[in-house]
């Protein structure tokens, strides 16, 4: 039996889940959670095989990322599936650098997403088709590729953060901000602030 927890912030998506889950032989969800305080308290006392994560929490609370990166730090840490609507280049990253076994999206078919648990709890690395296509695209050779900094920087201009403000956020000089701007700009084919956050949006590096 594949022992799993939810961590979702919302209880009618965590009690669909639970019902489809738990309609499979193999499969039990065996505890729910809502974010970071709550998800390390029922793993801790639970221990499940796998976590199925959404990324975005609420208000207030951390994301996906962070949870899951806090989850993996645990002495005896469970494998994670993160199950959410977000496909952006950032969220990817960010989900699979804080140590998420797989990247699947909430549209996908009650089978791949059992399979994909499955797979999770075996150790095998489970990615939606359009996750796949993102991560190839960055590792094409000859393709135009946005570092973490970059979108780090594009995801500030797009709250409408000005240089000294960005500088500030990231721990750096507004002369590294204007550097990066100037690569982005470049790399996105645009010569203005508003035409990269645009750019980024439309080629899914950001969140609308």
């Amino acid at each position: 039996m594949i022992r799993i927890v939810l961590v979702d912030d919302h209880p009618v998506v965590r009690a669909g889940l639970r019902a489809l889950i738990d309609g499979q032989d193999d499969l039990s969800v065996v505890a729910e959670a809502d974010g970071l305080d709550s998800a390390v308290a029922v793993v801790t006392a639970d221990r499940p095989d796998v976590v199925l994560m959404d990324l975005s929490l609420g208000a207030g609370e951390a994301g996906g990322a962070v949870v899951t990166a806090a989850l993996r730090a645990l002495d005896d840490p469970p494998e994670v599936l993160v199950l959410t609507t977000y496909d952006t280049e950032s969220d990817i990253l960010r989900a699979l650098e804080a140590g998420a076994r797989g990247y699947l999206l909430k549209d996908a078919p009650p089978a791949e997403l059992f399979a994909g648990i499955r797979a999770t709890a075996r150790g095998e690395t489970v990615l939606a088709p359009s996750v796949a296509a993102t991560l190839v695209r960055r590792t094409t050779p000859g393709a135009t590729t946005i570092t973490e900094r970059e979108v780090e920087v594009l995801e500030l201009l797009s709250r409408g953060l000005g240089n000294k403000e960005m500088a500030r956020e990231l721990f750096v000089s507004e002369a590294t901000v204007k550097s990066h701007l100037s690569h982005i700009y470049t790399k996105l084919g645009v010569d203005t602030r508003a035409g990269a956050v645009a750019a980024a949006i439309e080629r899914r590096i950001i969140r609308p």
